[in-house]
C-alpha cells in the first residue's frame, strides 16, 4: 500500500506518523549517490510535524571529522528513504552502523536487500515494516553541537500490507533504542480516559 500524504488530511497524516515512528526508534537511511547505494541506522530520529509532514534526523560525522555518507549524500542528491527497522532485522541493521570508505556500500557488504517502489528516491529496505520517501527541506545549526539535524519532508509513505489491519489502521511493530540495548518487542497499553 501506497500512501499519497498529499491526499490525506493533517490529522490522518499525524496518526499514520505516531503509530509507525516509537519513541527513539532506529531508523535505516538510505541515500544513493555516484551510483552506491549507502545505507546507515540512525537513532537520533523522530516525527517533527504532521503538517507538513516532517522527519528531523541528527547527523554526525565520520571518527576523521568529515561528514557522515548519508549527511553528504543528502546535501548533494536532496532524497532519502527512511526505513523503520523489523526486530528480524537487528543483526544487519547493526552491522550496517559500521564505518566503511565513501563510495561502499552497506547494502553489499551486509547482505541487505533493496526493494525501489519508486525510480525518484532510493530504494527501500526489503522486509522493512514501513517507510518514509523524503526530500531534504533544510538543517539547524546547533551551536556547539558536533550534529547537524537535518529536516527532512515526507512526501509519501510505504506500509508492508501485513501492517495494516482489516479496518484499514496501521501498526507496526519496528526496532527501537534504550541507551547501549535495542527494543525487539512491545505491550501495548491503552489510555486511560481522561475525565
Amino acid at each position: 500500500m501506497i500512501i499519497e500524504y498529499g491526499d490525506i488530511e493533517p490529522l490522518e497524516r499525524y496518526k499514520l506518523m505516531s503509530n509507525c515512528v516509537v519513541p527513539r526508534p532506529i531508523a535505516w537511511i538510505v541515500t544513493e549517490a555516484n551510483g552506491t547505494v549507502n545505507v546507515a541506522p540512525f537513532s537520533y530520529f523522530t516525527p517533527l510535524s504532521s503538517n507538513p509532514p516532517t522527519l528531523i534526523v541528527s547527523i554526525g560525522h565520520k571518527p576523521d571529522g568529515t561528514p557522515k555518507d548519508t549527511l553528504k549524500n543528502i546535501r548533494k542528491t536532496k532524497r532519502c528513504t527512511i526505513s523503520m527497522v523489523a526486530p528480524n532485522q537487528l543483526e544487519q541493521m547493526h552491522f550496517s552502523s559500521k564505518v566503511l570508505e565513501y563510495g561502499k556500500s552497506e547494502a553489499k557488504e551486509f547482505g541487505i536487500e533493496l526493494v525501489s517502489i519508486d525510480d525518484a528516491y532510493p530504494p527501500v529496505i526489503k522486509g522493512s515494516p514501513t517507510a518514509f520517501l523524503c526530500d531534504f527541506s533544510g538543517e539547524v545549526t546547533l551551536k556547539g553541537s558536533k550534529t547537524i539535524p537535518l529536516l527532512l519532508s515526507v512526501n509519501r509513505q510505504f506500509v508492508a500490507d501485513e501492517n495494516v489491519s482489516k479496518d484499514g489502521k496501521v501498526v507496526c511493530n519496528t526496532l527501537g533504542r534504550v541507551g547501549a540495548r535495542y527494543i525487539t518487542s512491545f505491550e501495548f497499553v491503552d489510555a486511560p480516559k481522561i475525565p
